[in-house]
């Protein structure tokens, strides 16, 4: 590669940490691709080409499973109801929510709610963060073939 190449190379990966990271902080925000795009200079197209291939999955993907990692939170909390974790992590549809939080967690949330409500009762957060991290099927599909 070239200097010029390598350089534009590392700019890129530098605006797409700072997309994670505004992901991760904004997570509960409406977020979108074009926005996203736009506070780092990027179209939305390349962005979602080189997210992918940074971080082996789409923007609305790691979006989606950074909010359904709150939900996980909060619903263990159980002070909460699906509808309003739902809506406090930023999803705008109940219907999507439920299925996205069923496909990474391999249950609905309301039977996670019931299931996990003390389930981490005493056990330090960074463990419960641990212990509890949703699996996405691509990570499920590599632990089963090792």
């Amino acid at each position: 590669m070239t200097q010029k190449s390598d350089e534009v190379q590392l700019r890129d990966l530098a605006r797409l940490r700072r997309v994670r990271d505004r992901i991760d902080r904004e997570y509960a925000q409406p977020l979108d691709v074009e926005a996203l795009a736009a506070g780092v200079h990027m179209s939305g197209g390349h962005l979602s080409r080189q997210f992918r291939l940074a971080y082996g999955e789409s923007v609305y993907s790691y979006l989606m499973t950074r909010r359904i990692e709150r939900a996980m939170a909060l619903l263990r909390r159980g002070d909460l109801s699906v509808t309003d974790v739902c809506f406090t992590v930023g999803c705008s549809s109940l219907g999507t929510f439920s299925t996205r939080f069923s496909e990474l967690v391999g249950q609905s949330p309301s039977a996670y709610k019931r299931d996990q409500a003390l389930a981490t009762q005493g056990m330090p957060a960074c463990v419960a963060r641990q212990v509890t991290r949703p699996v996405r099927n691509r990570e499920a599909a590599q632990e089963s073939e090792t």
